[in-house]
Order: structure tokens, then C-alpha cells, then sequence
């Protein structure tokens, strides 16, 4: 999508926005910082510009603990509430439709549906489709368009967004990471935000029993010395023993990542009812977005996931065959099934 385009849809989405009696916002299921600062900036710009608005995100309804701390997160209405036939939708951070869960139907059946993300995966399914692939998040589309509308933030707004673009550049790691990115940065920032407190909140502050499973998880992790590739797992037993929500293991990917033999890390959690939730993060120049898609899944070139009903050993079996750029094989390589 060209500058261009992206300039006349945010006008679009603004006027559309300005007019509508209430606004319909969603993000996928599972938020993440991106998805929740998001969603939840637009909410409160919302509310606090005069347009009434209902934010929510499909079943499980929860978010990590590391999340609590959002402004607006209280005012978030669970999917039974959500209407059913929305004048107006917009989403958030969500590249399909079946990202969205169980508010799919209302997605189908809005009025108007604008999507606003920033994968080159989106599989364009609104009927205006703000997706600026040059952008280090989607927070940075929200804040374009609170501008467009002649929105002023506030300090939970900036928080908010600040969290969407800190989460999705890693901490100002990941090659996303731009000068444009410092600019946003500063200018929300700027709005007093305290910026050692939202590092601790969401990357350093963990519960005692999310430490002990990730010493687990981390104790009988692989690498691949070939294929240059860390794995660790979470089964839905670790789960159960250690006391831990299936959420609070959002940045164990993070540790698998410094591995300094591999070049992808991945991470591959039981999730409950819906089978393994894969995430991929590369550090070099291999693209686990490609090996996400042809997983199933999607993301960015250095950041993706995707899901698999398979067993953990064989799904490793699938990422490594597609690292290798091989066909799917049968034989193992030594993994062990579970534990």
C-alpha cells in the first residue's frame, strides 16, 4: 500500500468515524501490546471525542498479567456484549478474519468494516483496508489516524500506544525499528509517561511460578546446530503444575531468542482447546514470515506464528523442513515427545 493510499483512507476512515452513531472496535484473540495499546487508545480517544464506542476481543476473554496496567482495559466489553450487526467496525492488528473469533459474525455482517494493521500478510478483508506495511505497528496507523480526526492524546492514550509500539519493535530492537520510530516515542512519551515502570510491567515483572516453568521449559530446550535453530516448549501439564495461565507465557520466546547459536528461535505452547501456538522470532536473515504462511500462519520477517494440531516433535520436524526449504519428511530427529 502506497503512501498515498494510506493518506486517502485514514481520511476516509476519519470521516466515517466522525459520522457513525457507535463504533465497533476488535482486535484478534490472544492480544498482544500491539493488539490491546491499540484497541484500547482508540477506545479512549473515542469516548473522550464525543463517539460512543465498544472494544472487545474473542474468547478467552483475559489478558497476561503483564497487561493489567493498560489504561482502559476496565472498559473493554466481553464478545457476548458485542453487537451483533456493527454500523461501523474497525479492527486492530488482525491480518484475517478467523483471527478474530467468535466476532468473525459481526465482522461479516458490519455495515462498514475498516481494518487497520501493518502485516504484509493482511489478508485485506474490510471494506477499507488501512494496512501500511511500512509501519512499525499498529499503534502508529492509530496514532495517523487520531491526527486525521484532529484527536488530542492524552496520557493514558500515549501509554497505551507507547506499549503497542515498544512491544512490537522489541523493546527498540527489532529491525523495525526506525527513526521514525523515536519520533513517535518521543512524542508520547512526552505526555509524562513513565517509562522505567512500563518496561518493568510488561518485560521484567513475573510471577515466582511463571519463573520455575520457564527454567523447565528452558531445561529441556533443543537446538538444531544445523538448521541453526532454538526450541523450547509449554505443555498444557506445565501449565497445570506450575500454576500458570497460558497468556503469562507471551515473552518466553524472548529468552529462547538470545540463544547465540540460532538464528530462529521458536516457541510452542498447549494451547487449551485450540492445539499448539507457534511463535517464531529470527534474528539474521531468514524470513519466518514466509515460514509461518506456509504453516498456516503469518507475521512479519523476523517475527511470526502460526498454529498446528500436530505434536510438538513433528511441528519442529515442519519448521526445520521449511528452513532447509526440503519437503515435509517423516523420520525423526531425535526430539523427545514430550517432556
Amino acid at each position: 500500500m502506497t503512501e498515498v493510499a494510506v493518506v486517502k483512507d485514514l481520511a476516509r476512515v476519519a470521516a466515517i468515524v466522525a459520522g457513525c452513531g457507535e463504533v465497533a472496535l476488535a482486535c484478534h484473540v490472544h492480544p498482544d501490546g500491539d493488539a490491546l495499546g491499540s484497541l484500547l487508545a482508540f477506545h479512549l480517544l473515542c469516548r473522550s471525542h464525543g463517539v460512543s464506542s465498544v472494544a472487545s476481543w474473542g474468547e478467552p476473554f483475559a489478558v497476561a498479567p503483564h497487561y493489567h496496567f493498560l489504561p482502559g482495559l476496565d472498559l473493554a466489553s466481553s464478545p457476548a456484549a458485542f453487537p451483533p450487526r456493527p454500523e461501523v467496525m474497525v479492527t486492530f492488528d488482525c491480518s484475517s478474519l478467523r483471527r478474530l473469533g467468535e466476532l468473525e459474525g459481526p465482522a461479516q455482517a458490519a455495515g462498514e468494516l475498516v481494518v487497520l494493521d501493518h502485516h504484509a500478510d493482511n489478508a485485506r478483508f474490510g471494506s477499507i483496508n488501512v494496512v501500511d506495511t511500512a509501519a512499525a505497528s499498529t499503534a502508529t496507523v492509530v496514532r495517523r489516524l487520531a491526527g486525521e480526526l484532529g484527536w488530542v492524546l492524552d496520557h493514558d492514550v500515549a501509554l497505551d500506544l507507547y506499549v503497542g509500539l515498544l512491544t512490537d519493535t522489541g523493546r527498540f530492537q527489532y529491525p523495525n525499528t526506525t527513526s521514525e520510530v523515536f519520533v513517535l516515542a518521543e512524542e508520547l512519551a512526552g505526555h509524562g509517561l513513565p517509562l522505567g515502570v512500563i518496561t518493568r510491567e510488561l518485560f521484567e515483572k513475573h510471577r515466582f511460578a511463571y519463573l520455575r516453568l520457564a527454567a523447565a521449559a528452558l531445561s529441556r530446550a533443543h537446538l538444531d546446530q544445523e538448521h541453526r535453530l532454538a526450541a523450547a516448549w509449554v505443555t498444557a501439564e506445565d501449565l497445570a503444575q506450575y500454576g500458570v495461565e497460558f497468556d503469562e507465557t507471551e515473552g518466553l520466546i524472548d529468552l529462547v531468542r538470545r540463544t547465540a547459536e540460532a538464528d530462529v528461535s521458536c516457541v510452542l505452547k498447549e494451547a487449551p482447546g485450540e492445539g499448539l501456538r507457534v511463535s517464531l522470532r529470527s534474528v539474521a536473515g531468514v524470513d519466518v514470515g514466509r515460514v509461518a504462511s506456509e504453516l498456516g500462519g503469518g507475521g512479519h520477517h523476523f517475527m511470526a506464528g502460526f498454529t498446528s494440531d500436530r505434536s510438538i516433535p513433528a511441528t519442529i520436524e515442519r519448521i526445520v523442513d521449511r528452513l532447509s526449504g526440503s519437503p515435509p519428511s517423516t523420520a525423526g530427529r531425535g526430539l523427545p515427545e514430550r517432556r
